[in-house]
C-alpha cells in the first residue's frame, strides 16, 4: 500500500482535538500517515469550530490559501484531497460548497467515521461530496480502537451533544442530542491510553457531567461513578473532565471530588453571566445563586478546588446593573481562569433573532473590566503558589535547553530544569517564581501533601 500524507488542522474545542486524533486512526489503514504541513500532504482536513464568528471566518481564509496549494499540486501532476469537517461543515455545508467549490468533501462531526467511503465517492464523482447527517447509530460504534498514544495527557470522549438549548449556542444543532458512551467502551479506551503512556486522562464532552452511560451492571452510571472507575485504571495518575453545566453537578460528582485523590482540584464550570435576568434570556436553567451554591458544595468537598468558567459580555438587553451582577459573582466565587467574549450572534440560534442593543464600544469596555478582574484573581493565586511544592506532569520540552514544561493540578503552565527522562512523569516541583503566564520551579526529591485551601488567593 502506498503511503499518503495526511495533515489535519484543528480549530476550537477539546472534542475537536479528540475527533482529529480519531480521524488519523481511521485513515491509517487506508495508507494515510500524519505530516506536519499542508505542503507535504496528499489530503488536508480542516476540523472546524462554529462557536465563535472569527473561528468560522478563519476556516474560509484558510480555504483560500489551500485553493492555491491544491492548484499548484495539480499543475505539477499531483493532487490533494481537501476536506472540511466539524461544526462549520455541519452548520454551513451548503455555503461551504458554494463559497469554496474546490473543497472535495464536507463531513459533519457525527459522520466522520465515513471518511474512507466519502473519499472514494469524491474520487469517483469528481465533485464535492457532503455528509452532514445525524446517523441513527453513534459514530463511536464505527471507529477503530485507538492505536497511537496521545502522550502523557490524553483526551477521552465519553459524551457528545447537548439537550440544554442555550439561546446563544449552536452545539445542539451541530452535535445533536446528548449521547453517552457505554462504560465498558470508555474503560477499554482508557486502558489503551494508559498503555501508550497517558498518565492524565481528561474526560470530555459538550456537556460532560450530563453523562449517563450504561455500566457493566446494566445500570446507568453518572460521571461521578465513571470517574472512580477511570481513576482505578493502572497507570492513570490524574483525571480531569470538561466542559460542565451547573445544572448537572449531582451528589455523586461532588462526592468524587471529595473521595478520589486522582481527580484534580480544578473544574471548568460555565456560568456565562451573573444576572438572573440575562441567565433566563440565555435559557441557562440556573440562577446566579444556584451557581454560587454549586461552587460552595464543591469547595466544601475539596477545599483546594479552583474554578474556571465562561462569560459572555453584552448579551442582548444586558444593562450596567446586569453586568455588575456578573462582576459581583466573580468576586464572590473567584475564578482561576476564564474564557470571556463579547456576544456575537450565531446564525440559526434563538439569540440571533434578538435585537443586539448593546453598543460594541460598551461591550469592549465591559469586557476589559471583566478581564482585568479575572487577571487580578489569577495573578493572586499564582503568586500564592510561590514557595509551595506542587506535583507537575511534564509533557513537553521547555523553551530553553535543559528545561521541561508541564502543568500543575490547576492547569498552570510550569517550567523547570529537568532531563528528558522526566517527560511523562509527575514530578514534585517547588515553585520559585510566578511569571505573567506561567510558573517557574525546581524539582525536589519528594512531594509534599497537596494544598488544602479555601481561598482563591491562597495556594498553600
Amino acid at each position: 500500500m502506498s503511503h499518503k500524507g495526511l495533515h489535519v488542522r484543528t480549530f476550537g474545542c477539546q472534542m475537536n482535538v479528540y475527533d482529529s486524533a480519531r480521524m488519523v486512526d481511521l485513515l491509517a489503514p487506508h495508507g494515510y500517515t500524519p505530516v506536519d504541513t499542508p505542503e507535504a500532504a496528499d489530503m488536508v482536513v480542516l476540523n472546524t469550530c462554529h462557536i465563535r464568528e472569527k473561528a468560522s471566518e478563519k476556516v474560509f481564509s484558510e480555504l483560500g490559501r489551500l485553493r492555491q496549494l491544491k492548484a499548484s499540486k495539480r499543475a505539477a501532476g499531483g493532487d490533494m484531497v481537501l476536506a472540511v469537517a466539524g461544526c462549520v461543515a455541519q452548520a454551513q455545508g451548503e455555503e461551504l460548497m458554494n463559497r469554496a467549490p474546490w473543497v472535495d468533501l464536507v463531513v459533519g462531526p457525527q459522520s466522520y467515521h465515513r471518511l474512507p467511503e466519502l473519499i472514494a465517492q469524491a474520487a469517483r464523482g469528481g465533485r464535492g461530496v457532503m455528509d452532514a447527517d445525524f446517523p441513527a447509530e453513534p459514530k463511536f460504534d464505527h471507529l477503530p480502537d485507538t492505536t497511537e498514544g496521545q502522550g502523557a495527557s490524553a483526551f477521552l470522549a465519553i459524551q457528545e451533544g447537548c439537550d440544554k438549548f442555550c439561546t446563544f449556542c449552536v452545539v445542539p444543532y451541530t452535535r445533536g442530542a446528548e449521547y453517552s458512551r457505554p462504560v465498558d467502551a470508555i474503560l477499554a479506551e482508557a486502558r489503551r491510553l494508559a498503555d501508550t503512556g497517558a498518565r492524565e486522562i481528561t474526560l470530555i464532552g459538550q456537556n460532560v457531567n450530563a453523562y449517563h452511560g450504561t455500566g457493566p451492571d446494566h445500570g446507568t452510571w453518572t460521571l461521578g461513578h465513571l470517574i472512580r472507575a477511570v481513576a482505578d485504571v493502572e497507570g492513570v495518575e490524574r483525571v480531569r473532565y470538561t466542559t460542565s453545566h451547573p445544572k448537572d453537578v449531582d451528589d455523586t460528582l461532588v462526592a468524587a471530588h471529595a473521595e478520589v485523590p486522582a481527580l484534580v482540584p480544578f473544574l471548568h464550570l460555565a456560568v456565562q453571566s451573573g444576572s438572573d435576568r440575562v441567565l433566563h434570556a440565555m435559557n441557562r436553567g440556573h440562577t446566579a445563586d444556584t451557581f454560587r451554591d454549586v461552587a460552595r458544595r464543591l469547595k466544601e468537598a475539596r477545599p483546594d478546588l479552583q474554578l474556571s468558567s465562561d462569560f459572555i459580555v453584552g448579551f442582548p438587553g444586558e444593562t450596567e446593573a446586569d453586568f455588575e451582577a456578573t462582576m459581583a459573582l466573580i468576586r464572590d466565587v473567584g475564578f482561576l481562569q476564564a474564557c470571556s467574549f463579547k456576544f456575537s450572534a450565531r446564525p440559526g440560534t434563538p439569540a440571533a433573532a434578538l435585537t443586539d442593543d448593546v453598543p460594541d464600544a460598551t461591550k469592549t469596555e465591559r469586557l476589559h473590566r471583566l478581564q482585568t478582574l479575572l487577571a487580578e484573581q489569577q495573578r493572586g493565586f499564582n503568586e500564592s503558589c510561590v514557595g509551595t511544592v506542587q506535583p507537575v506532569l511534564f509533557d513537553r520540552p521547555g523553551r530553553h535547553d535543559g528545561q521541561l514544561a508541564g502543568r500543575s493540578p490547576w492547569m498552570q503552565p510550569v517550567h523547570a530544569a529537568l532531563p528528558e527522562t522526566a517527560l511523562g512523569r509527575v514530578v514534585p516541583v517547588r515553585i520559585r517564581e510566578a511569571l505573567p503566564n506561567s510558573l517557574a520551579g525546581e524539582p525536589v526529591e519528594a512531594p509534599s501533601p497537596a494544598p488544602r485551601t479555601t481561598s482563591l488567593r491562597t495556594c498553600a
